[in-house]
């Protein structure tokens, strides 16, 4: 759990007690490779500090076509977001592409937190500007006016994660098939 508060610690200071506090509403788990931390078209019950593994944040088109928005690793937290905020069901599924531990706390419980330490409230508001304002939206943007060829060498030297991805994985995520990934990649060994 040091790992946990550090990564929090990154975002705002806590006090003893806020830390003793966030830690008492934490449970460690382990999820197997394909099980869901968050279904689509259901509340937002917990969010997850990634430990150890990977996961996707993804949304299923009306045809069917999964299109992944976020890749999350080790030291990450994720959730859907907006469903904790707007008290909706979430549209988008959470999956682990990998074995994963993580450490799971409720939102509810996490709310309360938020209301009652301040450090924690400072944590959370720092932690949705840098990951959810700050680092989204060139992402966004950079879907709009980039080509593929473009977010792909971004994707290979931004991400981290980017060798563990499949490539399925690489060309959902920026919005092509995995035949023009190929061409992509093809193109830049050439």
């Amino acid at each position: 759990m040091n790992t946990f508060i550090e990564q929090v610690e990154r975002y705002q200071k806590l006090s003893t007690e806020s830390s003793n506090a966030f830690l008492e509403i934490c449970v460690n788990q382990d999820i197997k490779k394909g099980a869901f931390l968050q279904l689509a078209d259901e509340p937002a019950k917990y969010i997850y500090f990634i430990v150890k593994g990977l996961v996707g944040y993804y949304t299923t088109t009306k045809n069917g076509d999964v299109c992944y928005k976020m890749f999350f690793a080790e030291n990450s937290f994720v959730a859907s977001t907006a469903a904790m905020i707007s008290h909706l069901p979430s549209q988008f599924a959470i999956v682990a592409l990998e074995d994963c531990s993580v450490i799971r706390y409720p939102v509810d419980g996490f709310k309360q937190l938020c209301n009652t330490y301040h450090d924690i409230a400072l944590f959370h508001m720092h932690y949705l500007e840098i990951n959810w304002v700050l680092k989204k939206e060139p992402l966004e943007i950079a879907l709009r006016h980039e080509t593929a060829k473009e977010r792909f060498l971004k994707l290979s030297t931004d991400l981290p994660m980017y060798a563990r991805l499949k490539k399925h994985h690489i060309a959902s995520y920026l919005g092509i098939t995995p035949t023009q990934l190929s061409r992509v990649i093809k193109e830049l060994k050439s």
